[in-house]
């Protein structure tokens, strides 16, 4: 009895042809040698680890997310899915004697038991930098710059980054005066932009309107410089106000990077109250309703580690990245091979020479595996920069 085996892959997967993952690969190289020119170095980190590292000092429980196995003596193991922890256990624990500042990038699949989505499913491709080791605003300003130039790497120009600062936000909680536990739910609801579930929550502690009022203006504070200006006037403490001289500083040295017209300050960018401690930031460009990059200061993920490390980074979605050139016109990055070789009868071992020749100087060749005709090797040919008929 014959069985039909339709063989399928698991949800959230996929395959990547070979002009997908030619697009993915000429991406990567293409950030690598950016990323290099600015002084990162690579890090890689194993696929899975420890469920421990992922959960330990933090409030969010990533176990969720997470796809979780056992090893042979019961541990629990997860696929990474994140590379911004791995990185930080790494400084932590192996490179903590090192000379600071750090530069790192990546260039990794991560996996999150997610609902997929365009241009994210469960295992997904991200380039990243973190720099650790600094707490100055022109650290948060390199990142925000190479962010910006990453993107104008990839041929993506019509793009805009927006800034935002959690300490913005935690200095308006605490002149709240909200009790603790409603400050919490609140923040929640701002990460999520639940302006209803804002004003309900507040309704039934019987908070008054003016609050209210001043959060919803807040999500609304997006634009260039004069928003800064207009979120000062908003406040009166001085964790906030000085969230502001943060941000006013890091787009200081964005004027001096030339990358300005790229910028605008958007307040209602938090992301996550509980990992980030100072300036965050998201990418997005028209015809995509996500972010093709984020990312921010997170002063105390290597605390989890027993180890105290100020960092910034971001985190670019190479799938994402695909998704808006496409949709914007442009081309990926992608390459023509460069020599096709085709010969008529008895000609193969001088076309099998002529490709070792030409491979000498680094570039692509394919050389015909049968006798061809002219015209036949001739309509191959033409995903070829250049082509060579022995006769």
């Amino acid at each position: 009895m014959t069985h039909n085996f339709l063989p399928k892959i698991p949800y959230g997967t996929s395959d990547l042809l070979p002009r997908e993952a030619s697009e993915k690969r000429n991406i990567e190289a293409s950030l690598a040698k950016l990323f290099r020119s600015w002084g990162y170095e690579e890090l890689v980190s194993p696929t899975f680890e420890f469920l421990e590292t992922f959960t330990a000092g933090s409030s969010n429980d990533m176990s969720q997310y997470s796809f979780k196995f056992f090893d042979k003596d019961n541990r629990v193991l997860v696929l990474r899915p994140d590379m911004t922890t791995p990185i930080a256990r790494i400084v932590s624990t192996r490179l903590k004697d090192s000379k600071f500042p750090m530069r790192f990038f990546y260039l990794s699949n991560v996996f999150r038991h997610e609902q997929a989505q365009t241009g994210r499913k469960c295992e997904f491709y991200q380039a990243g930098i973190e720099l650790l080791g600094s707490d100055d605003h022109s650290s948060d300003a390199e990142v925000v710059a190479l962010a910006a130039e990453s993107l104008l790497n990839l041929k993506l120009t019509n793009f805009q980054i927006g800034l935002g600062q959690i300490e913005f936000i935690k200095g308006v909680m605490l002149e709240s005066g909200l009790p603790k536990i409603i400050s919490a739910k609140i923040e929640q609801l701002l990460v999520n932009r639940d302006i209803v579930g804002i004003e309900q929550t507040l309704d039934n502690v019987g908070f008054h309107h003016g609050l209210f009022k001043l959060l919803k203006e807040i999500l609304e504070l997006h634009g260039k410089e004069s928003v800064l200006e207009k979120a000062y006037n908003l406040v009166q403490n001085d964790l906030s106000r000085k969230a502001l001289y943060n941000l006013a500083g890091i787009h200081t040295l964005l004027k001096a990077y030339k990358l300005e017209e790229y910028i605008n300050f958007d307040l209602s960018i938090i992301r996550d109250f509980d990992y980030y401690t100072g300036m965050t930031m998201e990418a997005y460009t028209p015809g995509l309703g996500f972010p093709v990059l984020g990312g921010g200061r997170y002063n105390n993920l290597t605390q989890s580690f027993g180890f105290n490390c100020p960092a910034t980074g971001f985190a670019l979605g190479i799938e994402r990245v695909i998704l808006a050139l496409f949709r914007q016109g442009l081309t990926p990055l992608t390459q023509k091979k460069d020599v096709y070789i085709a010969w008529k009868k008895g000609k193969l071992p001088d076309a099998i020479l002529a490709a070792k020749e030409y491979r000498k100087s680094n570039l692509t060749v394919e050389v015909a595996l049968a006798e061809q005709t002219k015209e036949e090797a001739f309509e191959i040919s033409k995903n070829f920069k250049e082509f060579i008929y022995l006769e």
